[in-house]
C-alpha cells in the first residue's frame, strides 16, 4: 500500500532525463553522500549519536547510499518514465528501518529528525555536484523537489513500519499479560508463573492485591496504578462467562500503602482482596469472591475485605455452620418464631456486652427491665449451660453467623 501510494504521488515529478555525466557524478559521490549524511545526522540528533557508530554506522552508511542511488536513478529517467522499479526496494529498506527502530525502543520523533538533518546534509551535497557540472537553475529545482518528495515516502513507509511493529508488539505483549494474569488467579505451580512473567517481560513486584470490580469501571484506572498492574477480564475462575466483572491485580499496595488503594478506589463498586506475595495472589482473588458472597445488595462504595474477616471465617464451611447453629440454638427452636428471634438477639448482645445489662438495652434499644425479662427466659430454656464457657463460645459463634434463608427464623 505505502509502495502504491509512493509511486503515484513521486508521479507528480517525473524523471529528469540528466545528463549521462551528472548521474556518474551522483554516482561517484554516493559513498561521500551517504558518510556525510550519517555524520550529520549523528552531530544533530542525539538519540542516534551511539547508535550509529561503529559497524551499525557503516550498515546504515550502506542503506543511505543505496536510498539516494534510487533516487539518482528515478531522476536520470526520461519524463513521464515508469517510476517504480528503483521505489520497491528503497521503500522497503526504509519499512524495515521503521520496525527496526521501534524495537530498539526510539520514538518515531526521533526517527523523522533524523530524515530532516539527513535530507538536508545529503540535497546540499547532491546539489554542490549538479551545480558544479552545469545543471540548470530549473532543473536543480525539479530535482530538489523529486528528492524531498522521495525522501517524504521514505518517512511514511518507516513510519508504517514503526506503527507496525509497535502494534504487533504490543498485542503479543497483551496477550502474554493476560495469559500471566489467567495463571496467576489459577494458581499456576510457581515454576510456571516465573516463565509466564518472563514471556511476558514483567516486572514482578513484592505483592499483588486482587481487586474485584464490574467490567464498565475498570475505564481509567490502570492510569492510577503502576505499569506492573494486570487486567484480567475473561475466563474468571469461579465466575460465570457471562458474570460482568473484571480483575486488577495491583503491584505493591500493602501496610499503609492500602489505604491509599482504598482511596483511589472511592468512586468504584470494588472488593479489595488481601496483599499477598505475587505468586500466591489468587488467594487474595478469593477472598474477594468469597467477600462478595456475604455481601448482600449492592456495592456502594470499596469494600475491604480485611473488614470482613470474622463473617470469612464463620462461614467457610456453611454446613458446619448450619450443624452448630442447629445444635446450640436448637432450645429457641421450641418457641415461636417471633419470640425466638427476640430471644436470640437478646442472647448475642448479652454475650457480647458480658452481661452488662444497661449496655444491652441501649444496643436493643430496649428498657433494661426488658433485658432482664428475656433473659430470665433464656435461662429457664438454657439452664447452667449459660455459665459453661465453651456453651458460650457456640452461642457466640452460631448467633454471628450471617443469616441465611433456612435460619432465618432463629436470628
Amino acid at each position: 500500500m505505502a509502495n502504491e501510494r509512493a509511486e503515484r504521488d513521486l508521479g507528480l515529478v517525473t524523471g529528469l532525463a540528466l545528463d549521462p555525466e551528472i548521474v556518474a557524478a551522483l554516482q561517484v559521490g554516493l559513498p561521500r553522500f551517504a558518510e556525510l549524511t550519517v555524520a550529520a545526522v549523528m552531530v544533530e540528533v542525539p538519540s542516534y549519536s551511539r547508535a550509529f557508530s561503529g559497524r551499525m554506522g557503516k550498515t546504515i552508511e550502506g542503506a543511505v547510499r543505496m536510498a539516494l542511488g534510487a533516487l539518482v536513478q528515478i531522476a536520470a529517467r526520461a519524463e513521464g518514465s515508469d517510476l517504480r522499479s528503483p521505489l520497491p526496494a528503497a521503500l522497503d529498506g526504509a519499512y524495515e528501518l521503521g520496525r527496526g527502530e521501534a524495537r530498539n525502543g526510539r520514538s518515531m520523533d526521533a526517527l523523522l529528525a533524523a530524515y530532516r538533518v539527513g535530507a538536508r546534509a545529503a540535497w546540499r551535497e547532491m546539489a554542490t555536484t549538479v551545480v558544479e557540472r552545469g545543471l540548470p537553475a530549473l532543473t536543480v529545482a525539479r530535482f530538489a523537489e523529486l528528492a524531498f518528495a522521495f525522501i517524504d515516502e521514505l518517512s511514511a513507509a518507516s513510519i508504517a513500519g514503526h506503527a507496525d511493529e509497535r502494534a504487533t508488539t504490543g498485542q503479543v505483549r497483551q496477550h502474554y499479560l493476560d495469559q500471566l494474569g489467567q495463571n496467576l488467579l489459577a494458581g499456576k505451580p510457581e515454576e510456571a508463573l516465573l516463565s509466564s512473567a518472563e514471556r511476558a517481560t514483567w516486572q514482578a513486584p513484592d505483592t499483588l492485591t486482587a481487586v474485584l470490580l464490574p467490567l464498565a469501571q475498570t475505564r481509567g484506572l490502570m492510569s492510577r496504578f503502576g505499569q506492573a498492574t494486570l487486567h484480567i477480564t475473561e475466563e474468571l475462575p469461579g465466575m460465570e462467562a457471562t458474570d460482568p466483572s473484571a480483575v486488577l491485580l495491583i503491584p505493591d499496595m500493602d501496610g499503609a500503602n492500602r489505604a491509599t488503594l482504598l482511596r483511589l478506589l472511592e468512586d468504584r463498586h470494588a472488593i479489595v482482596g488481601p496483599a499477598r506475595e505475587w505468586t500466591r495472589v489468587r488467594s487474595s482473588y478469593q477472598r474477594a469472591l468469597r467477600t462478595r458472597e456475604i455481601v448482600r445488595g449492592d456495592i456502594a462504595a470499596p469494600i475491604d475485605t480485611n473488614e470482613h474477616l470474622v463473617e470469612l471465617i464463620l462461614t467457610a464451611d456453611l454446613e458446619a455452620a448450619e450443624d452448630l447453629r442447629n445444635r446450640v440454638l436448637a432450645p429457641l427452636a421450641e418457641i415461636r418464631a417471633s419470640s425466638a428471634e427476640r430471644l436470640g438477639e437478646t442472647l448475642r448482645s448479652w454475650l457480647l456486652h458480658q452481661g452488662q445489662r444497661d449496655l444491652v438495652a441501649a444496643d436493643l434499644y430496649v428498657h433494661a427491665q426488658t433485658v432482664r425479662y428475656r433473659m430470665t427466659q433464656l435461662r429457664e430454656l438454657y439452664g447452667d449451660r449459660l455459665s459453661d464457657p465453651q456453651t458460650v463460645l457456640e452461642l457466640i459463634v452460631a448467633l454471628s453467623i450471617p443469616s441465611t434463608p433456612d435460619n432465618d427464623e432463629v436470628t
